[in-house]
């Protein structure tokens, strides 16, 4: 079920800023996923919790998630920050754990970064993963200056700060 939420994240390659920067309608729907009205802010935590939102809305993933207590919708992230989604895994560890930066990371986990930045997992290889990131570029650049879309990156192991792995509920 996981890989879902990988393939939401693939499905969104390609976005792009529109008007300027942090802008355009589908930026704007990505913020909307968190708790911060849409406006002229970065975002790659917006396209996470808009992720797990769009994930969340196929039966079979609830289902999986076997969400005794809250709602889809009271479980979901909504954090406009990237630390934030560490400290929201926190709150929910039934259905949620939070992995130092040295953990193996798999597909479908959220990964945040030292450099307060966040994506999701897509694949990994010796030393480095691949994520689905928002408000980035194929630069490489700093992404809360010049990010302008929704890109697949490699990232060193080593700019981890933690990964967030959603798994089913541990409760009876």
């Amino acid at each position: 079920m996981i890989e879902k939420l990988a393939d939401i994240a693939r499905s969104q390659i390609g976005v792009k800023e529109v008007g300027g920067n942090n802008r355009g309608t589908k930026i704007r729907e990505y913020q909307s996923a968190t708790n911060l009205e849409p406006a002229a802010w970065p975002w790659c935590s917006g396209l996470v919790c808009w992720c797990v939102r769009e994930w969340l809305k196929d039966p079979e993933v609830v289902k999986w998630l076997n969400l005794k207590v809250l709602t889809p919708e009271k479980w979901r992230p909504r954090t406009a920050v990237a630390f934030g989604l560490i400290e929201w895994a926190k709150k929910h560890p039934d259905t949620t754990e939070v992995l130092p930066e040295t953990a193996q990371a798999k597909v479908g986990d959220i990964v945040i970064f030292d450099f307060s930045h966040t994506g999701i997992v897509v694949g990994t290889t010796k030393g480095s993963i691949l994520c689905v990131e928002g408000n980035t570029n194929q630069r490489g650049d700093r992404e809360s200056n010049s990010g302008d879309g929704v890109w697949l990156k490699t990232r060193k192991n080593s700019l981890t700060r933690a990964y967030v792995r959603i798994h089913p509920s541990k409760l009876k």
